[in-house]
């Protein structure tokens, strides 16, 4: 819990230091937002004093003037009402000062006799030419003016209009108090700023919710985190990851007394898989789960440590004994029927355990000890196996096989032969299935189920199956004219289907060797195609859709849907050797041979039947109606040079080679 807890106390200072700084930027806007009402306030203040002296001179001055320009100066009784004009404004205080200058800015009349200079104001000047003028000052601040400075107080410069018609004659020039103006902004700033505090506030609020609420949800999804990267999402229980922390720190703790690390691997789950869908798969490794973590005693760990293994602690193992008789309780608990979908299901499993400190002393050596055990105990069908010194040579055999398999590929060391198939109602040959072999440098030739099992486990199956297609186009080139029309079977794993450039990587090989898509034919196992119905569906309808024909190989060892069957884009089933070799002896194995020869040509697919041994089986095929035959009894695989030759030799009435008929058949299923 420690590594959960320091992530929650992160999450708190995140939460802290994310409310800190989202304060800044709420401040910083609040400043913005003040000084920008400020601003704008004084904007105001300017427009508001520039109407009242647009009214002073229209109301008060402009009726006094008699129209003539002021640069002729102004007549005695314009001055005397001025002048009058003048002292009663500045005993009540409205207006402190005006002037009037002429269209050149230059002073004509003051009644206070202040400003009063031959050099123009530049604002006058603009003010003549019908652009008011309006700015912030202070009585008695200009350099012609004299006495203290006073008040502040805003200088407005304006044009007079007077006369009939009415026209410039002058420059109005009044001082108006600031005082009362700066009063109303005040007033109405205050009231935004009260505002703008409120709307801040909130917006924090808001802000600070948000946080508090995203914190929590941060620091849950922390916590869910934490334990999905301890434990298995289908499970609950703890994961790989965890295992390993738990072995070590049963390591630590031991102090010298005994324990035991065991895995735990179910024995043909991949069947349950394949037949019944990964979802009731999922369900039957959830069933098994919760049995194992209520089997193991208080203390124990059980873990799932990926698909179908687990792993077990068991602390507090005084003797050999004691181990195997808990994890034999295990199996036991295991075995116990489990009902998926109304199917009572049965699972077995296999059991390698390492016990601590006799076999090793760090987590690594003992899984690995123990997983070396659980494979000896999977082929030689034991149960429960601890781990052995001798039993490093095992593992060693299998950690050659799949290197040097690696080497093979690179070293030419793999090749293919070629079995023939039958066409059984004209004697013709009319495709081989390519069968791959190793020739091995110490070992000799190597037949498939000596390592392809090995290379379905590591993954080296892609690039294998990618080598065996590009050798099968190359033979086919190399057969030239004399073989045009044979088409090659090729074997494909589940794995293969499922990887997701696949159809691609079949369909530039076919372009690269410029061979015609429909002399490939992809031989695909029953099981193969429910292991992701999904992805290998669409997989092969690409594959058909570009012209490539597919088979079911081993048809009838699974249990396939045949709903499922008849909506996949087949062209053929190859009936499983199993049912073909015996059936003239096994009349349950004939009677489904000749069920699913009947089933094929009902569902518009043609049928092979491989692991035919001789002429009474050939002859019994071909009476069912069954379609195409291979097998030792017709001829072994050969090397690719000999099959034409083998062609050559036969009797003339069979040397036949075209390609697969499908008259009769109706329209393949797509």
């Amino acid at each position: 819990m420690a590594p959960l807890r320091r992530e929650s106390h992160s999450a708190t200072r995140l939460f802290a230091a994310f409310a800190a700084l989202s304060l800044v930027p709420i401040l910083v806007l609040g400043l913005v937002l003040a000084r920008s009402y400020q601003s704008s306030a004084t904007s105001r203040g300017l427009v508001e004093a520039q109407s009242e002296a647009d009214l002073f001179a229209a109301t008060a001055v402009e009726p006094i003037l008699d129209g003539r320009d002021l640069r002729l100066g102004i007549s005695p009784l314009a001055t005397r009402r001025l002048s009058q004009l003048a002292r009663d404004l500045s005993a009540s205080g409205v207006i402190p000062r005006f002037r009037l200058r002429d269209l050149e800015g230059v002073v004509v009349f003051s009644a206070d006799g202040s400003g009063e200079s031959k050099t123009p104001e530049a604002e006058a000047v603009e003010a003549a030419k019908g652009e008011p003028v309006a700015l912030m000052t202070r009585l008695n601040a200009d350099e012609n003016d004299s006495g203290p400075v006073g008040d502040q107080a805003v200088e407005i410069y304006l044009a007079l209009n007077a006369g009939i018609p009415a026209h410039p004659v002058g420059v109005l020039e009044v001082y108006l108090p600031y005082a009362p103006i700066q009063r109303d902004i005040d007033n109405s700033t205050m009231s935004l700023y009260r505002n703008l505090g409120i709307g801040l506030g909130v917006l924090y609020v808001l802000l600070a919710g948000l946080s508090i609420i995203t914190t929590r949800r941060l620091r849950k999804q922390v916590e869910r985190n934490a334990y999905l990267a301890e434990h298995d999402a289908l499970t609950g229980l703890p994961n790989r990851r965890l295992f390993h922390r738990r072995v070590a720190e049963m390591i630590d703790h031991s102090q010298g007394r005994a324990g035991a690390i065991a895995i735990i691997d179910l024995d043909r789950f991949k069947v349950v898989n394949d037949s019944l869908g990964h979802e009731n798969g999922d369900a039957l490794l959830t069933h098994l789960s919760t049995r194992l973590a209520e089997a193991i005693r208080p203390g124990d760990t059980v873990a799932r440590l990926g698909g179908d293994e687990f792993g077990v602690i068991l602390p507090r193992i005084v003797t050999e004994i004691d181990a195997v008789a808990i994890l034999e309780r295990l199996l036991v608990s295991i075995a116990e029927p489990v009902e998926i979908r109304g199917l009572p299901l049965s699972a077995e499993a296999s059991v390698g355990y390492a016990l601590v400190p006799d076999d090793g002393l760090d987590s690594e050596t003992l899984m690995q000890r123990a997983d070396i055990a659980m494979y000896v105990a999977k082929s030689s069908h034991t149960g429960v196996t601890r781990y052995r010194v001798e039993h490093d040579d095992y593992d060693a055999d299998r950690l050659a096989v799949v290197s040097e398999l690696r080497r093979a590929l690179s070293n030419d060391e793999l090749l293919l032969h070629y079995q023939p198939q039958l066409h059984l109602p004209d004697d013709s040959v009319t495709g081989v299935e390519a069968l791959i072999r190793w020739n091995h440098p110490t070992r000799g030739m190597l037949q498939p189920q000596d390592f392809l099992p090995l290379a379905e486990q590591t993954g080296l199956i892609n690039p294998l199956t990618d080598w065996v297609i590009g050798q099968a186009l190359r033979q086919i080139h190399e057969w030239g004219s004399a073989g045009e029309r044979i088409s090659i079977s090729v074997n494909v794993s589940a794995r293969n289907l499922t990887q997701a450039l696949f159809a691609n990587n079949v369909l530039a090989a076919l372009k690269e060797r410029s061979v015609p898509s429909s002399r490939l034919i992809l031989e695909i196992t029953e099981t193969a195609i429910f292991t992701d119905i999904g992805r290998a569906q669409r997989t092969l309808t690409s594959l058909v859709d570009a012209g490539v024909r597919i088979s079911i190989d081993d048809f009838g060892q699974g249990q396939t849907s045949l709903g499922l069957l008849s909506h996949l884009p087949i062209h053929e089933l190859k009936v499983d050797r199993a049912f073909v070799t015996d059936m003239m002896t096994n009349d349950a194995h004939r009677a489904i041979v000749h069920s699913v020869v009947d089933l094929a040509h009902n569902l518009g697919f043609l049928i092979v039947a491989e692991g035919v041994e001789n002429n009474e089986t050939l002859e019994a095929l071909s009476q069912m109606g069954c379609d195409f035959a291979q097998g030792f009894g017709i001829t072994p695989a050969m090397p690719g040079s000999a099959l034409l030759d083998w062609l050559d030799q036969r009797p003339t009435h069979v040397r036949r080679i075209g390609a697969r008929t499908l008259a009769g058949l109706g329209t393949l299923r797509r």
